[in-house]
């Protein structure tokens, strides 16, 4: 199986639990990370940019059980028991969307927000960024559509954007 057929959605994964501080606390798995009130555990967030500064989104898979087909940054996930952070960045840019690239860590941020009532993201976030300039492909399973979004001037802002919850037709893949 290539890489960017892999799993988007593995449960039974443990994920790293930690204290407001970043320091390990425990294991448990990803599926109990997100059930209820949510346990704080470590997260990461990349922000991929192209050499015209557009910042590549995606739109999540309709299979994601929070936020399904929501806008979000270019790839977040967690790292797993054992996996360092910029290693688990890494392997989710292979496997959601079959690129590599050099990753800068910017900062850390905890948050904390529910879903319906389905269930609650708790992260301690570590924020990285990137450039990449080569095709890149999507994983069905973790990604529903991408769209460039130019930064500097506002093309492709967000809000104008078709395939939100409540509109009609995704954005075709660039």
């Amino acid at each position: 199986m290539s890489a960017l057929g892999a799993a988007a959605n593995r449960p039974r994964d443990q994920l790293i639990l930690v204290d407001a501080s970043d320091r390990e606390t425990g294991f448990l798995s990803k599926e109990e990370c997100h059930q209820g009130a949510g346990r704080l555990h470590r997260a990461f967030s990349v922000f991929l940019f192209n050499r015209r500064g557009e910042l590549l989104l995606q739109q999540r898979s309709a299979a994601k059980p929070l936020w399904p087909l929501y806008w979000s940054n270019t790839c977040c996930s967690h790292p797993r028991q054992g996996e360092t952070v910029e290693a688990a960045a890494r392997r989710r840019l292979a496997e959601e969307l079959a690129l590599s690239a050099e990753l800068r860590f910017l900062y850390k941020f905890e948050y904390r927000a529910e879903y319906q009532q389905i269930g609650t993201e708790h992260e301690l976030c570590w924020v990285f960024a990137g450039v990449a300039d080569r095709r890149h492909g999507r994983s069905p399973g973790a990604v529903h559509a991408l769209a460039p979004a130019g930064m500097a001037t506002g093309h492709g802002a967000l809000p104008a954007w078709p395939g939100r919850p409540g509109t009609t037709g995704p954005p075709t893949d660039s």
